[in-house]
């Protein structure tokens, strides 16, 4: 009498004969290919995008140094500006700021002091002394240096040669910034935004640089506060175990967001 129960074989039978059928394998998933998913106006003011660029295609240059992400630029452009309105970058570094504006159809003007080591169409001047006529600019986008940390030039004029942890009275830094500003200021057009994108600094042994909060300062002595947006920085040096120990037997913490000030000439 045949029992119920369990089959003393290892595999299921073949209908035929009765042999056990070889386990088929495991099938293996292919691995997941990353998607950037659809670039959206983002409602709060809190700010993240799993990417430093949005679509197929790279905005800028992937191997400049403190490059701006190029989708906080779409969001300014998209909810600030409308098609061939004229957006300036001051510091356009390796111009991401005139990629976002080709994709959006805005006129752009691009100045930086070493414009001369990256493409013809950003122009050599310094942010402090911009050939732009007064009220030109339907808006600014500016993304400066937070004081020493990246060597952006060998130009002594270069305002990332300026330590914002200088203790004197009278930092070079920020009094560098205020001329930023106050030409910003000056190229606006009456009741146009700008935008700052900025972190503040922190190196071990000398303490706290709260950068952002000393240029909104700055700022708002000649621009109106629109809102302040917290940017999450999806820095890979954050997972590295070097950078990790440091903060921890310092007892400081590493920057985790950028400010990403939008201010409006009254």
């Amino acid at each position: 009498m045949k029992r119920e129960g369990k089959s003393n074989h290892a595999g299921p039978r073949d209908s035929s004969d009765g042999a056990p059928l070889p386990r088929p394998l495991p099938s293996r998933k292919p691995k997941s290919q990353f998607i950037k998913p659809r670039l959206t106006l983002f409602t709060s003011t809190l700010w993240e995008y799993p990417s430093q660029h949005y679509g197929d295609t790279i905005q800028g240059d992937k191997n400049y140094i403190g490059a701006t992400p190029s989708w906080v630029i779409w969001q300014c452009l998209t909810r600030y500006t409308k098609q061939n309105d004229l957006v300036i970058d001051p510091m356009c570094g390796s111009g991401t700021t005139l990629d976002v504006c080709k994709d959006l159809k805005r006129r752009a003007l691009g100045f930086d002091l070493a414009s001369h080591t990256r493409r013809p169409d950003i122009r050599r001047a310094d942010a402090r002394n911009l050939p732009v006529e007064n009220s030109k600019a339907d808006f600014v986008f500016v993304d400066p240096p937070y004081s020493t940390h990246v060597r952006y030039s060998d130009d002594p004029n270069c305002i990332g040669r300026l330590d914002a942890l200088d203790p004197g009275h009278e930092n070079n830094y920020y009094q560098a910034m205020r001329r930023v500003i106050s030409e910003i200021h000056r190229i606006l057009k009456p009741g146009a935004n700008m935008a700052l994108y900025v972190s503040d600094s922190h190196r071990k042994d000398e303490g706290f640089a709260p950068i952002g909060f000393n240029l909104f300062s700055i700022m708002r002595e000649r621009l109106r506060p629109v809102d302040i947006v917290a940017v999450v920085r999806h820095n890979a040096k954050l997972d590295k175990g070097n950078y990790r120990k440091a903060a921890d037997e310092g007892n400081f913490m590493m920057r985790g967001f950028n400010y990403l000030f939008i201010m409006q000439r009254p």
